[in-house]
């Protein structure tokens, strides 16, 4: 049976130092909503956030959703799995539109999307994993990077 994975234990952390819990609990508590309340700010520049499942989950779909308050395409968007939490063993690709390379994590085939209230679908193809980092760089309408919901669909690996 496929879930939506319970993020309730395992906060997410993320590159931005400037953030508390408070804030990034709002990335996985449900609230798709494009509201000033509903969204998390990061600072520009490539930025990431992180989750960890505590043990290891066969992941089979993600969804994004960063500020879709208006339209506008985010750069930079990288999705990886990893083995270990600094995402130096064993890391996969899921999802990739840095088409020039300039995240420093090789160019991605993806394409750039308009953001929307449906969010981003991104096919894991059941990817066995504990840990998911999410990357972006901006959007075009502000360098901030900006989520409002990360959703994950899976099970625990066997």
């Amino acid at each position: 049976e496929i879930y939506t994975l319970s993020l309730h234990d395992a906060l997410p952390i993320c590159s931005d130092k400037n953030l508390n819990a408070a804030a990034l609990a709002k990335i996985t508590d449900g609230d798709k909503e494009a509201s000033e309340e509903s969204i998390v700010y990061l600072r520009k520049g490539l930025q990431w956030v992180q989750m960890d499942f505590g043990k290891p989950q066969q992941i089979f779909a993600i969804v994004i959703w960063h500020a879709h308050n208006m339209a506008k395409a985010y750069h930079d968007v990288i999705v990886q799995s990893a083995d270990n939490p600094e995402f130096t063993w064993h890391v996969r690709r899921l999802f990739n539109n840095d088409w020039d390379g300039t995240a420093g994590l090789g160019g991605g085939q993806d394409r750039e999307y308009c953001e929307s209230y449906e969010g981003k679908l991104i096919d894991a193809k059941g990817v066995n994993t504990r840990w998911l980092r999410f990357y972006s760089r901006g959007s075009t309408e502000s360098g901030l990077n900006e989520y409002t919901e990360i959703e994950v669909y899976g099970r625990p690996a066997k």
